[in-house]
């Protein structure tokens, strides 16, 4: 679901003008769509009503305060993988108890302030982070609620880089080891082992890998509980995927059709951890073509938002896809070009060859679907500046991030004394 639509012409964001936009806040910036992200989050609850389920956004889809905060007053729990992101998470008013931490490499230092802060349920991915665990939990005096994370061994056929419950993947606990493992948290003091974790991947556009991991869970669970193990929660892991070109995600009623068929009847509270699916829609990377370059066999798009401001495209290979804020006319032609970032890499490509219609330098471009894993995994690379940030609602716009100065880019840094001699 998408607010952002050609109005008079001219690409909106709700009823935000980003034409307007662009000559008050300037380029690159990211815009956020309030309703997309709220409505986003509302078809999942709805979806799932009925299910005893909490969903738990991803914080690190799109960590900003404004964005989590918004959610947290819709509801939401929140899925963390930092100590950073519990401090976010908390800032932006998300309930300790609310508190997911998953994340295959949790420090001492962060398995304390998490279990100080009093966080619902810690994921342990290895039996070296129980071990710490339960040290840390018990010379803060406290019992800490803990699901163990499984790797499945269940291809989720997604991106080699996003796939994690395969085997051979780094998280997660082997399937064959669940029973030792829980044997183990057994005889921890400060330990409540009382749930299983599992995640597959991301971007999945079909719902047969869920099911399989699920109907493992499910088997796992009769397993555990017939030694003796009492399992209250299940952990299912991320949502579906979203749309950027062709691809047709599952409907969200089908999704809480596959959970109530695999793992309803277990007596369980569930829980999902979306992210892509409650931001990718809502937001777009507003860009301006610094120059229109002729290449050899196709002329060059060169943007002022690189692979600094939206990796995706070069780290994953993914496609964007990529909008003219002035609307074409229906008549106009369409042909091959290149869209690139002004970054000293090659691979600062946004698109190769793809089919659009004129535009030319100076012209402000959208890419789409930038909402989740965009302004996240920025970076000052070439000592850019990171974009700024903006939330829509309506015909309203608030800066929710300012664009990053290049003064601030080096302001804490120290040329030794020695040097200065």
């Amino acid at each position: 679901m998408s607010r952002f639509a050609y109005k008079g012409g001219r690409l909106h964001a709700e009823a935000v003008d980003l034409t307007d936009l662009a000559a008050k806040v300037g380029t690159p910036t990211y815009v956020y769509s309030a309703a997309t992200i709220a409505a986003n989050y509302r078809a999942y609850a709805e979806a799932l009503d009925g299910l005893n389920i909490g969903i738990h956004y991803a914080l690190k889809a799109n960590g900003n305060l404004a964005i989590v905060a918004l959610l947290a007053g819709l509801g939401a729990g929140a899925d963390i993988v930092s100590g950073g992101e519990l401090k976010r998470a908390l800032a932006a008013g998300i309930p300790a108890e609310r508190i997911v931490f998953s994340g295959v490499g949790k420090t001492r230092e962060e398995l304390s302030a998490a279990v100080v802060a009093g966080v619902g349920q810690i994921n342990v991915e290895s039996e070296p982070e129980l071990q710490a665990l339960a040290e840390v939990a018990e010379a803060l005096g406290r019992r800490q609620k803990i699901a163990f994370r499984i790797n499945p061994d269940v291809d989720a056929n997604t991106h080699e880089k996003i796939s994690t419950g395969k085997k051979g993947d780094k998280f997660g606990i082997a399937h064959k080891r669940a029973r030792a493992v829980f044997a183990a948290a057994g005889q921890l003091p400060s330990i409540q082992a009382t749930g299983i974790a599992v995640h597959i991947g991301s971007q999945l556009t079909d719902l047969t890998p869920f099911r399989r991991a699920y109907a493992r869970l499910a088997e796992l669970v009769s397993t555990l509980r017939a030694e003796g193990i009492a399992i209250e929660t299940l952990d299912l892991g991320g949502g579906i995927g979203i749309t950027y070109d062709n691809e047709v995600p599952p409907a969200l009623a089908d999704y809480a059709t596959a959970i109530a068929e695999t793992v309803g009847n277990l007596g369980c509270k569930l829980a999902i951890e979306p992210g892509r699916s409650i931001v990718g829609s809502a937001g777009v990377l507003l860009t301006r073509v610094i120059y229109r370059k002729s290449g050899e066999d196709r002329d060059i798009l060169i943007l002022d938002a690189g692979m600094n401001d939206l990796v995706r495209p070069s780290m994953y290979g993914a496609y964007q896809p990529i909008l003219p804020v002035a609307e074409p006319a229906k008549s106009a032609p369409v042909g091959p070009v290149d869209v690139v970032g002004p970054v000293c890499e090659t691979g600062d490509t946004f698109a190769r060859g793809r089919a659009l219609p004129p535009i030319q330098a100076g012209d402000l471009v959208a890419i789409g679907a930038a909402g989740a894993y965009g302004f996240t995994m920025a970076s000052n690379y070439n000592a850019r500046p990171m974009p700024a940030e903006i939330l829509v609602r309506g015909q309203d716009f608030e800066v929710i991030r300012p664009r990053q100065t290049v003064e601030a880019l080096f302001a804490d840094e120290r040329i030794p004394e020695w040097m200065m001699r």
